[in-house]
């Protein structure tokens, strides 16, 4: 075999009390040690978690608290486990996820580890580029795999195995090595960096924050999977003056795990505005909105009378969210050319007497009062309806409950008006949180009106994820 093929390989599965390495432990590994492509060693071990065995996973694993009783802890099997893994590339099928639970069981007894780590997802992907799917399952029915206990971590292992092997006879030494090594190559993280800096990065929805010099909050960003967007930011952003800068300068990344992607939106929101770091430059302030209402002159015909601050009480009476007067008037002006509306009672001429639309005759004589008022107020409302601000379709308050189909965590966020009131994070937390006085609040005048928060917010309940329920407060 070549040199790439030659190194030492462990393929490890584990079972695990949830999806968070920092919270949930793990209750079985499985491994076999493979050199020159023969299998040399093989150890599995039940793990006692020192936490309960939630139901949903004993039913996913078949592993009950029972099995786990009396097994060894973790710190029991350390030593064992880590001469095996030693030297070795650290295989696993969606390895994040494994290797961030043996980094965080080793850092739990004060142990450092670290390893070169190879993911089969990865490699089914980059082999098998025109297939969709890449589970465990797929690969399985895909390559005629033999199967083994699924859910069990040998079993899986020797799923894992199979895979490896059957690539190799089937896309040449040559063709794997090659993508091995470009899996294996880490991203050129900042000088300032740790080198294991992003091994612990969860593979969850969430925000994380990038830390300069003297703890200089450089940046906020929002992800699906931190992982792979913090991984991102050190492999593509070097093409960008910016991304340049933020790599040199980050010295530390720290994050806040969520339980789906409206949590993530919320709280990156949240923390750019509050924590205003200095990569930052998306989310407005509230200063720079603007906006308008229709009134009627004293003639009653409707004119725009511009705002630069909404009523989240009367939010249906305004059109528009403008970062500038002068996109605020390009867009009013592109309504008006199809529409064929009076220039002056849109505010697009200043002078007294007909407007110019009106004089090469693209208008119908509002201006003058030649128009019918009815029929030109109607035909204002219809032009601008796209851009009326939704009013808020509930009685009252609601919970947007978010909970991560794997890791089990779960949010709640108390919504009302388009404002965000705040974030609880269990049906507990929820009885305790004072929802009226919230409302009331907001009904007072407490909160104001947050473009960023409203655009989020629209978007979520017009498409709602199947991950979220919605509450009702009466």
């Amino acid at each position: 075999m070549s040199n790439m093929l030659s190194q030492t390989f462990v393929f490890i599965d584990l079972e695990t009390t949830g999806g968070s390495a920092p919270s949930d432990r793990i209750i079985e590994i499985g491994l076999k040690k493979v050199i020159d492509g023969e299998v040399v060693d093989e150890w599995q071990s039940l793990v006692n978690p020192e936490k309960t065995i939630p139901p949903f996973i004993e039913n996913y694993t078949g592993i009950s608290n029972e099995m786990v009783q009396d097994a060894p802890l973790f710190s029991e099997v350390a030593c064992t486990l880590k001469s095996k893994l030693e030297g070795a590339v650290f295989v696993a099928h969606n390895a994040r996820f494994d290797y961030s639970f043996v980094k965080s069981e080793f850092r739990r007894i004060h142990q450092p580890f670290s390893a070169k780590v190879l993911c089969t997802v990865k490699l089914s992907r980059q082999l098998y580029p025109q297939y969709i799917k890449h589970s465990m399952d797929a690969l399985i029915a895909r390559h005629e795999l033999p199967a083994g206990p699924r859910h069990r971590a040998m079993g899986d292992v020797d799923s894992m195995l199979a895979f490896f092997l059957h690539a190799l006879n089937e896309r040449g030494e040559a063709e794997v090595e090659t993508v091995i090594g470009k899996i294996l190559k880490r991203p050129s993280l900042p000088s300032h960096l740790p080198a294991d800096a992003l091994d612990e990065l969860p593979q969850t929805s969430g925000v994380y924050r990038f830390f300069g010099e003297n703890e200089v909050l450089l940046y906020v960003g929002k992800a699906n999977n931190i992982y792979q967007r913090v991984m991102s930011h050190f492999i593509s952003d070097h093409n960008t003056a910016k991304g340049v800068m933020m790599s040199q300068s980050v010295r530390r990344i720290e994050w806040t795990e969520t339980a789906g992607e409206l949590g993530a939106l919320l709280l990156e929101l949240k923390q750019i505005k509050t924590l205003k770091p200095i990569h930052n430059k998306r989310s407005r302030s509230v200063n720079s909105l603007h906006s308008f209402t229709l009134v009627a002159n004293k003639s009653g015909y409707l004119m725009l009378q511009p705002v630069q601050e909404v009523d989240i009480l009367r939010l249906n009476e305004f059109y528009g969210l403008f970062k500038s007067k002068k996109i605020a008037e390009k867009a009013i002006q592109g309504i008006n050319t199809k529409n064929e509306l009076c220039a002056t009672l849109l505010g697009l001429d200043r002078g007294a007497g007909p407007c110019f639309q009106h004089k090469i005759g693209r208008c119908k004589g509002a201006c003058l009062g030649e128009e019918d008022v009815t029929r030109y107020n109607l035909r204002v409302q219809i032009a601008f309806h796209s851009l009326q601000l939704k009013k808020w379709p509930y009685k009252s308050a609601i919970g947007v409950k978010e909970r991560h189909p794997f890791t089990g965590k779960t949010d709640i966020h108390i919504l009302y008006g388009w404002v965000h009131l705040g974030t609880v994070n269990s049906d507990e937390a929820l009885v305790n949180f004072n929802v009226d006085d919230h409302v009331r609040a907001c009904l007072e005048g407490d909160y104001r009106f947050d473009e960023d928060a409203y655009r989020v917010i629209t978007k979520m309940l017009s498409t709602p994820k199947i991950s979220t329920h919605i509450i009702e407060f009466n």
